[in-house]
This record gives structure tokens, C-alpha cells and sequence, in this order.
């Protein structure tokens, strides 16, 4: 009887020894039905020849088939398959069954995503990003578990920073790092007291999502009404400096009814400050959590000023809530990964951090009056122009239209109905951070084009 030729290869620059790739490769041939049951495989002296190793190794490869029951041996007949994968036994004639051919159609292209949470990172600054992870290279790990509050010196940075551009004094102790804005939202609220959170109605859904996966009640809270009441609430969650998704700055006598309605309540008052450094028409609005340190969490993140993917991000949590967190954390080994800690630390420390957001700073004013003078004749603009995206509203077919219109061009716009839930507010959230200036001139020019066709 015939051998079965082997599409086999082995590779000596992996780890795994010569004989396991083998073994594992014959495995994967019978368990996908290439070899049937009662193929004759080749000799190990043939096998060895073929792919220019020791007999050795062929043996050992398949000894341990063998002793797995997928390979026998028939004396002085030579080695052959015991056992065939799911579906692929051979039939009695002996043929093996033909496999039908997989046709797949080629994937489209991914859409050029116009969205609220992707940063403008100019290229320019590149060597500093390369610098940070090379001295993480070669740094020295720690042997264990870090800190679940993070580094010591990254939090200490961290407290200058914030002192620097928040006005939020802390002490370095009172900074938590997380994997970002949920993680830390979700942190705090495994160690809060039971009780529905109020949130913001259009606002970030990321957040919604991550109160509902904690098990508790979501109530909405009017996105542009002063909140008077957190009765049967134990928090509040807040984008104050830049209302996620309206643009609309908190103005300061809603701030304190806030905390007001807060303390009558002893609700928790959860503030995400997500991209307030990116305001070019005024000073950034101090943080919430300057006013009261005892009744507000504060949440920042480095996703809008150095990278999403890096996950990174902090919480300023109020005294009485920093205990639990920390044991709940070291019970969960719940710690940022060590090594972007130790490069955010070095972005800090050698100033990368603040000219990458000057720089996005610098694009972001160029680029929202465009979208403005682009959007402005079709729709009304929903907040002040600041950070990385602006909204505007407009009836839903309208939104709709134009939204589809996009993606027909390669372009993904969000609407603003996504955002809400009980809010009746409808039109585009146009995100302009991260993509070219050639990109967003051409999804500006298809959505002011669907726009401009518009019924009535």
C-alpha cells in the first residue's frame, strides 16, 4: 500500500522541540480529516530524510502518536492512522472524502471611523513613544504582584499632574491606577454602598454598559437640567467639563446643586474628566472634585491624550473608599499591566505627554470650525466646539440619511439617538480626532451632500 505524503514542516527558530511539532502537525492532519483512517504514513527513515532531520526525531514524534492511540502499527506493514477526526472516517471503499473547498468572500475594507474616543497622535512625537518603551525594555520587572494601586512614582507623577492641569491636589496614596475609565468605574462600585446610579441621558454608553454588568439600576438623569435629586441613588455619574455626548460644560450653580442634592442623599458623585485638556476656546474648567474631596470619585484616563489601546488609566477616589478598594483590588490581583505603567511614567516624566496634547489641542481648533462650517448650514450644533468631536442636531431621518450615506463612501458616523435612552434628541456625533485631514474633508463632503438633499 502507498504512503500518505505529509505537509510537514519544522521550524528551528521556535522554542518547541523538533519531535512536538510533528506530533502535533499529524495530530492536526487527522483531526481535520486530511489523513483518514487506515492511511500508511511514511517511514520514520523516510520522514527524517524528507525533512532533513535526525531519525530521531521522527521517531519520537511518532511514539508519542502512538501512545495517544492516533497512529498503529502493523508488523512489518508499517505505521498507519488508528484514528480519524470528527466526520472525516474513511469510507469502506478506503477513498478518502473529498473536503469541499471553503469560498469566502474577501472582507471589505474597515470603515474610517469618525468617532468620539480616537486621538489625534502627531507623528512628529513619535521618538519620544519608541524612547518610553525601549527604557521599558529594559527595565527591571517586579518579582510578584506590583502594587494593585499602581507604581509608586507613577502615582506620584500622577498627583503632579493633576495638581497641574485639574487644580485637584492630592496626595500621591490617593491615586489608584486602572486599566482605564470603566475599569475604575467598575472598582468603585463593587466597594459602594447598594442603590441605582443616576446617569447622564444622551451619555457614554461604555459607562451605562458597566453599571448594568455591576447589577445595578441605571435612572436617567436629563443631560442639560440641573440635578435636584439623587433620592434612592448611591452615585451619580457626571462628564461635567465636557458632557459626553452634548459638549455642554456644567455651569457652576448646577455643579453645586449637584453636590447638594448629592449630600442630602449620601450618594456618591462618579466625575469623568475624560478629555478636558483639549478645550481651545477657554482655560479647562477646574474638576468637579476640587469642590468636595469626601463626596466625589474622581476618573481620568490616558485614552484621549496618548492611546486608547494603551488601557491606562486613574482614579482619585474619596478617603473613606480608598481601604476597600485596596483590598478588594489585592484579593483580585486587580493591576494595571506593569509595563504601560512604567512607560505612561516615562511620557510624563520626559514631557510627552503634554506636547502630544498640544499638539492635538492645536489640530482639534483647526479642524472643528470645518466641520462646523461644513455641518452649520444643515444642522444646529448641540455644545460649545471643544475636544475631539462635535454634535449636531437634526431630525432622525435626516441623521439617518446622512449616516448611511457615510458608510456607502468608507465612513462611520454615530448617531446621536445611539447615545440615548430616554432623551428624545436626535442627529450626528461627528468625531474628527482620528483620522487625516483628507479623510474628514471627504466624510464632511458626503454628509453635508446627504444633508443638503434633504426633503422639505
Amino acid at each position: 500500500m502507498p504512503t500518505t505524503p505529509l505537509p510537514l514542516h519544522v521550524d528551528r527558530t521556535l522554542p518547541e522541540p523538533l519531535g512536538v511539532q510533528l506530533s502535533g502537525q499529524v495530530r492536526s492532519l487527522v483531526l481535520e480529516g486530511v489523513l483518514a483512517r487506515g492511511d500508511r504514513l511514511p517511514s520514520t527513515r523516510a520522514l527524517a530524510a524528507d525533512l532533513g532531520v535526525s531519525r530521531a526525531v521522527a521517531e519520537q514524534a511518532y511514539e508519542q502518536l502512538l501512545a495517544e492511540g492516533w497512529l498503529e502499527t502493523r508488523h512489518g506493514a508499517g505505521t498507519y492512522v488508528a484514528s480519524a477526526g470528527p466526520g472525516a472516517a474513511a469510507p469502506a471503499t478506503g477513498r478518502r472524502p473529498v473536503r469541499a473547498a471553503r469560498r469566502t468572500a474577501p472582507a471589505p475594507p474597515p470603515l474610517v471611523r469618525l468617532d468620539t474616543g480616537t486621538p489625534w497622535i502627531d507623528p512628529r512625537h513619535a521618538a519620544g513613544w519608541r524612547r518610553a518603551w525601549r527604557e521599558v525594555s529594559a527595565a527591571r520587572p517586579p518579582r510578584g504582584y506590583d502594587d494593585p494601586r499602581g507604581i509608586p512614582e507613577l502615582r506620584v507623577a500622577l498627583a503632579d499632574h493633576l495638581a497641574r492641569t485639574r487644580g485637584l491636589v492630592v496626595d500621591p496614596d490617593e491615586v489608584v491606577v486602572t486599566h482605564g475609565t470603566t475599569d475604575g468605574l467598575r472598582n468603585v462600585l463593587t466597594v459602594l454602598r447598594p442603590g441605582a446610579v443616576a446617569m447622564e441621558d444622551p451619555g457614554y454608553r461604555a459607562a451605562v454598559a458597566t453599571v448594568r454588568a455591576a447589577g445595578r439600576e441605571v435612572r436617567d438623569l436629563p443631560a442639560v437640567a440641573p440635578v435636584t435629586t439623587l433620592d434612592g441613588c448611591a452615585a451619580a455619574y457626571v462628564t461635567p467639563a465636557h458632557q459626553h455626548p452634548l459638549g455642554r460644560v456644567m455651569p457652576a450653580a448646577d455643579r453645586l446643586t449637584l453636590l447638594d442634592a448629592a449630600r442630602t442623599a449620601d450618594a456618591l458623585v462618579l466625575e469623568d474628566d475624560y478629555d478636558s485638556e483639549f478645550r481651545y476656546d477657554v482655560a479647562p474648567v477646574p474638576a468637579l472634585a476640587t469642590l468636595d474631596r469626601a463626596r466625589v470619585a474622581y476618573l481620568g484616563t490616558a485614552s484621549k491624550s496618548v492611546a486608547p489601546s494603551l488601557r491606562l488609566g486613574w482614579l482619585v477616589a474619596p478617603p473613606t473608599l480608598l481601604e476597600p478598594l485596596h483590598r478588594h483590588r489585592t484579593a483580585t490581583h486587580d493591576a494595571a499591566p506593569w509595563p504601560s505603567q512604567r512607560a505612561f511614567l516615562a511620557l510624563l516624566r520626559d514631557g510627552y505627554v503634554d506636547r502630544v496634547v498640544r499638539s492635538a489641542r492645536r489640530v482639534y481648533a483647526e479642524r472643528a470650525p470645518r466641520v462646523a462650517a461644513a455641518l452649520s448650514p444643515h444642522a444646529t450644533l448641540a455644545g460649545p466646539l471643544a475636544g475631539m468631536y462635535s454634535t449636531w442636531l437634526l431630525p432622525q431621518a435626516d441623521a439617518v440619511r446622512a449616516r448611511d450615506a457615510a458608510r456607502a463612501a468608507g465612513f462611520e458616523v454615530n448617531l446621536l439617538a445611539d447615545h440615548c435612552r430616554s432623551a428624545a434628541l436626535t442627529g450626528l456625533v461627528v468625531g474628527f480626532g482620528g483620522v487625516t485631514d483628507a479623510e474628514l474633508d471627504a466624510a464632511l463632503a458626503v454628509v453635508a451632500r446627504a444633508l443638503g438633499g434633504r426633503a422639505g
